[in-house]
């Protein structure tokens, strides 16, 4: 009985030893995780916060050694000097209309394209290469497409225009967006619009009125990203516009680099109100994003 006992007592003391042990190896690694967590916060917010720092100091703070991380006297000149004496918000007022633009002409003409690739199927497998092609298209890089652009633009005298650039931002927003919303569209059974088309509705109104909701997520998500795009494009928007009144935010901020001087404060200013409108777009369509990044964009 005392064997018995003591045998007992010791798998006790070997199966505790052993939770603990467990216990103590999912707390270093819950910690371990927080860790890594904050590490990746810490260096992705520090270029933000690096240069908001930057557009609030004066051009002493600004190349102190060293560096005055919080201890500075801030101002409000670069945003005065970017935007009220400098050009900066015409060319804000630019991006955000050849991005809301082309963005909008990009995904309804991309949805309209998706919808007929992923519903109709062409003899010889051809919605399968067209829409390998299309995707092809979004491979080259930008600079291929530059001069042909600089001179079709010229030829159709659309050179320093708004136009342009949306054109050449729907272009190449285009072939993402056919991809992505073709992949949300072929998760969706066909017998949705045909039960809709049996009661009377077209196609398009099928797709308008059932289809489209149903992949609102997904919607959102491209369009972000359309945006994003659309916004950030830097090396068309250099060779296409030449003047203030065509110039993108990218753009303008670059041109604040010269053989002479940088102005950094200047460029920072910029650089902290560009961020807003993207930011503010996103945080709209937040509760559509994260599922629309994981709804149909990994199908073929």
């Amino acid at each position: 009985m005392s064997e018995s006992v003591a045998g007992t007592e010791g798998r006790s003391r070997r199966f505790a030893a052993q939770s603990d042990r467990r216990v103590a190896r999912l707390r270093v690694a819950r910690w371990s995780r927080v860790i890594l967590l904050v590490v990746a916060v810490l260096i992705a917010i520090a270029p933000v916060y690096w240069m908001v720092t930057i557009s609030l100091k004066s051009e002493i703070d600004q190349f102190a050694a060293p560096p005055r991380w919080l201890r500075f006297s801030p101002t409000l000149a670069h945003y005065y000097d970017a935007f009220l004496t400098r050009s900066f918000g015409q060319y804000l007022v630019t991006s955000i209309t050849v991005a809301a633009l082309s963005t909008l002409c990009a995904v309804t003409i991309g949805t309209l394209a998706a919808y007929g690739l992923a519903r109709f199927k062409l003899r010889g497998k051809l919605d399968q290469r067209l829409s390998m092609w299309i995707l092809s298209t979004r491979m080259f890089p930008p600079i291929v497409t530059a001069v042909p652009l600089f001179l079709m633009m010229r030829d159709v005298e659309l050179l320093n225009t708004m136009a342009a650039l949306v054109i050449v931002y729907t272009a190449l927003n285009l072939p993402f967006v056919v991809w992505m919303m073709r992949g949300f569209f072929r998760e969706l059974p066909r017998e949705l619009e045909e039960a809709a088309m049996v009661d009377g509705d077209s196609r398009l109104g099928a797709l308008v009125r059932v289809i489209l909701p149903l992949v609102t997520p997904g919607l959102a998500a491209t369009a972000v990203f359309c945006a994003i795009v659309s916004w950030n494009e830097f090396l068309l928007a250099l060779v296409l516009t030449q003047t203030d009144a065509s110039m993108t935010l990218p753009v303008g901020i670059a041109g604040r680099v010269t053989q002479y001087e940088i102005k950094w404060g200047v460029m920072s200013a910029a650089g902290v109100v560009a961020m807003i409108p993207i930011m503010v777009f996103a945080m709209a369509v937040q509760r559509y994003l994260v599922r629309g990044l994981s709804l149909g964009a990994v199908k073929g």
